[in-house]
């Protein structure tokens, strides 16, 4: 049995801009913590290959997919498809679990380059 303990991950940043603890990274799947400051934002991206789903823990944000806004908070699952532009803007301190099918890969991360 694979049990990763959250306290004993290492975060890091990740492209986006959010602070991240992987839990698990398999061929198949990802699953990460991820958490933004207070007024934080992540850089308004896409994973042309990787859906995405947004589970948040605590805290508020706004959270845009392909132009439909939306305050999330606790409780709230955001389904992000793959080839879909996102970004999520942190109301409060928000933690959230971020489930990646297939896994994250940072070459699979392309940012909007609209000013």
């Amino acid at each position: 049995m694979d049990v990763a303990a959250r306290d004993e991950l290492r975060a890091f940043t990740t492209k986006d801009g959010s602070t991240i603890r992987e839990f698990h990274h398999t061929a198949l799947q990802s699953l990460a913590e991820a958490s933004l400051g207070e007024g934080q934002r992540t850089q308004r991206h896409q994973h042309r290959a990787t859906e995405e789903i947004y589970v948040v823990l605590e805290g508020e944000g706004d959270m845009e997919v392909d132009g439909d806004r939306r305050r999330i908070g606790p409780g709230d699952a955001v389904l992000i498809p793959a080839g879909a532009w996102h970004e999520l803007t942190a109301a409060t301190a928000v933690r959230f679990l971020c489930c990646c099918v297939p896994p994250y890969r940072d070459d699979d991360t392309f940012f909007d380059e609209r000013p």
